[in-house]
């Protein structure tokens, strides 16, 4: 049984054949909580036996442009999962609505489009106390989380034969 706060990211990680190579999509704009993010997201790629690039941006409305370029990447090795990290924080305007809502939306919609297999990792919080929490893998791992998702969703693909 799980309760409420405790990570579960570091069981049942998916094994593969083949190592799958992984694109780490991070907006950039708070270092501290894209640091546990990146702890958290790279130490289940590491358990999984994956090999993973880490490409960053300037913030959270440029990851689904950001994915779009890399799915369709042709002088390097193919990704065969995505994980997107970043964090929204509200603030006094309705920013935050747009960015949080328009960035999911976009993640999503390209996910769909070019059937990626994808962990979102982009935290939508009220405060940093909440980000921290979030990101940290002594807390809710939502890097982990975002990995396992990733992975998960491309050990599927592959069960629909959609990927080797």
């Amino acid at each position: 049984m799980v309760q409420i706060g405790q990570s579960t990211h570091g069981e049942n990680i998916p094994q593969f054949a083949k190592a799958p190579h992984v694109l780490i999509l991070e907006a950039r704009f708070y270092n501290d909580i894209n640091d546990h993010l990146i702890v958290g997201a790279t130490e289940i790629l590491e358990k999984a036996g994956a090999t993973w690039e880490i490409r960053t941006v300037p913030g959270a409305l440029e990851i689904p442009v950001a994915l779009k370029f890399a799915s369709q990447r042709k002088n390097d090795k193919p990704f065969d999962a995505y994980i997107v990290l970043g964090c929204v924080i509200r603030g006094g305007t309705t920013h935050y609505e747009i960015v949080s809502e328009e960035s999911n939306r976009g993640v999503m919609k390209m996910s769909m489009k070019y059937d990626l297999a994808l962990g979102n990792g982009i935290l939508t919080v009220e405060n940093v106390a909440q980000a921290l929490e979030r990101a940290d893998k002594a807390g809710q791992n939502k890097g982990g989380g975002a990995a396992m998702a990733a992975l998960t969703m491309l050990k599927l693909k592959q069960s629909f034969g959609l990927a080797e």
